[in-house]
């Protein structure tokens, strides 16, 4: 008979034998990002979450870069009265974005900004790219958005992060970055599932669509196979790095795709809904708030992710997890 209980006799014991360990260096933390100044918005689907605007993001990075997280991913939240039907305010060169981005590196020029690019933050309609009626154009988007990754590398994004689900948006940013001369690096969306856990998120970047839903261009989870082939074609396109979103509930992809690809670094996006169902059974006691959090981006990591996007990346941090 084998015998595994001595394995986990006792605390120290258990420590020992844990081959899993999540650390400050495996986050990125999501911000939002409203115009003007001294604004800092609490978004109330997302406990503990705020937008900021520039110079209070800023004063925040503060604390977040001495909790030894060095990695941010930007979204921009615009005012209804400024979006169009093409989104033409997201790839202006002195966008809410680009303006942020240069203020912090001149500040922190060691943090390694990600930007979000789509154009659903942008546009009067809330989809991810061009309408012909109301059907999302693919081909006519991919222009767009390697605009808005250009000048976000202009800017000085380290990284540019295409989560329109567009086919073939990693070739288009990947030409027009190298055509002008930009090293900026691209982190796809790759397998990025029409989940029903983005609903905080919409509510904090304002980014419903105002017709119909977005599983034209999203994955749809009841497949198995896609999200490898969607992975699979981003990184002939010349993706650097690759990310399945969510993460909690898609386990069992980013397992496959750590094994499948394991020369390219993987994310996974614990979304907005992974992170309030946490918090709101925590607030219920249902749960031990910390060690739900704690477990749960254990598994996200043992399942092969090399770096995780949470919104409780600070809250690890702190709690000394």
């Amino acid at each position: 008979m084998k015998r595994f209980r001595p394995y986990r006799l006792d605390a120290a014991t258990r420590d020992f034998y844990a081959d899993v360990r999540v650390s400050v260096n495996d986050f990125i933390y999501p911000y939002f990002i409203v115009d003007g100044e001294h604004e800092i918005q609490p978004i109330h689907s997302l406990k503990g979450i705020s937008r900021f605007s520039p110079d209070e993001l800023v004063k925040d990075l503060e604390e977040t870069i001495a909790l030894g997280i060095d990695k941010i991913l930007l979204f921009g939240v615009i005012e209804q009265e400024l979006k169009d039907e093409v989104g033409t305010i997201g790839y202006d060169k002195d966008s809410l974005v680009c303006r942020t981005i240069r203020l912090i590196k001149q500040h922190y020029p060691k943090v390694i900004i990600f930007t979000d690019v789509c154009l659903c933050e942008y546009t009067s309609h809330g989809h991810c790219g061009l309408l012909v009626g109301e059907t999302v154009d693919n081909d006519t988007t991919l222009p767009l958005l390697a605009q808005m990754a250009l000048v976000h590398a202009q800017a000085g994004a380290d990284f540019v992060a295409p989560s329109a689900m567009m086919d073939g948006q990693v070739k288009a940013i990947k030409d027009l970055l190298h055509k002008k001369g930009q090293t900026a690096k691209v982190l796809a969306y790759s397998a990025k599932y029409s989940s029903n856990f983005y609903g905080p998120f919409r509510d904090a970047a304002g980014s419903a669509p105002s017709f119909g839903d977005r599983k034209t261009y999203q994955m749809d989870y009841r497949t198995k196979n896609q999200g490898l082939e969607e992975i699979s074609a981003d990184v002939e396109e010349g993706a650097d790095w690759i990310m399945v979103k969510p993460a909690q509930t898609y386990l069992d992809i980013i397992q496959r795709a750590s094994v499948a690809f394991p020369e390219i670094p993987l994310a996974a996006y614990q979304v907005s809904g992974e992170f309030a169902m946490l918090k709101t059974a925590a607030a219920a006691g249902l749960l031990n708030e910390e060690l739900g959090f704690l477990e749960s981006l254990t598994a996200i990591k043992r399942a092969g992710a090399n770096y995780i996007i949470t919104y409780y990346a600070k809250d690890f941090v702190r709690k000394g997890l």
